[in-house]
């Protein structure tokens, strides 16, 4: 006979803190660390932490849209974002939607100095606004914010999408181990983008959406407790790799996860030097280039 303590006493495995223990990834778990918190530490975060925090957030939608076919460039979301001309349509949809998502980000990221993982909206809710900000004028308003029911249509690169209910219930599957996982953060900020990535849960705007949720996880998690390192760059300057990296990921070897996480790491350091330069910016009161370091040529 068992009762609820024989129950409790029975460990529930920890998917996302054994991947922590593959090769090499305890070394890019500690790069990516150390960069970010170094970062933390800069003048322009004392009193100008909202600023740094939203110029970067023009730099993150600017790739995330070119990772996606549409290279408008900083200055275009810019003006879009200051109530400039409205974006027409084409790659000007997509990127509009990734400035909108970033906004659903910015709403949902916690104040520096605030406490991470505190209450918050649960992330489930939060992947569907992105959702709705990203996929507005590129799907039905039926379909926004709700999970596909048939194959994506973008993303093609990384082969066969898993059919509409596995790849349901793979997303609130991470997300789940995500919450509950003793994982370091840069693993359970890795994971989360690359399935997001992988099983495309929506029928469009799957990138958009898997690197904004990356990037307030980032934050939530306290990996990137200023909200503006920017990986996002370093994806866009080398797209092929960056989807490569993840259709050897979806393959499950482990080797393939470690260097998805390594990769990511990676994006992570050459993000805090790219936040660095736009926190300088800042801080001499003038806004930084499209070239910040990690996009070379961005915009241009």
């Amino acid at each position: 006979m068992t009762g609820p303590q024989d129950a409790r006493a029975t460990p529930v495995p920890d998917a996302l803190a054994s991947l922590a223990e593959l090769p090499g990834v305890p070394e890019a778990v500690d790069a990516a660390r150390t960069a970010c918190e170094e970062l933390r530490w800069h003048e322009a975060y004392r009193r100008r932490w909202r600023e740094v925090r939203a110029e970067a957030g023009l730099h993150a939608a600017a790739a995330s849209a070119a990772l996606d076919g549409a290279p408008v460039g900083v200055a275009a979301l810019r003006t879009w974002a200051t109530g400039g001309a409205a974006p027409g349509g084409g790659a000007e949809l997509v990127a509009a939607g990734a400035l909108r998502a970033q906004a659903v980000v910015e709403a949902h990221l916690p104040a520096l100095g605030g406490r991470a993982g505190g209450a918050s909206t649960p992330l489930p809710q939060v992947l569907a606004r992105l959702h709705a900000a990203a996929g507005a004028g590129l799907l039905p308003d039926a379909g926004l914010g709700r999970p596909r029911s048939g194959p994506p249509g973008d993303l093609r690169g990384l082969g066969e999408a898993p059919s509409p209910g596995v790849a349901a219930a793979r997303v609130a599957g991470v997300l789940r181990d995500a919450a509950a996982t003793g994982a370091p953060a840069l693993v359970v900020v890795a994971v989360v983008h690359a399935e997001l990535l992988t099983v495309r849960p929506f029928a469009a705007a799957n990138g958009v959406v898997a690197r904004a949720a990356a990037r307030l996880l980032a934050a939530r998690t306290g990996l990137d407790p200023t909200g503006s390192v920017l990986p996002e760059p370093t994806w866009a300057d080398a797209p092929a790799a960056y989807l490569a990296s993840a259709a050897r990921y979806a393959t499950g070897d482990p080797e393939g996860v470690a260097a998805w996480v390594g990769a990511h790491a990676a994006a992570v350091v050459r993000g805090a030097a790219a936040a660095r330069a736009v926190a300088d910016a800042v801080r001499a009161g003038r806004l930084p280039g499209d070239d910040v370091p990690g996009r070379a040529g961005q915009g241009r």
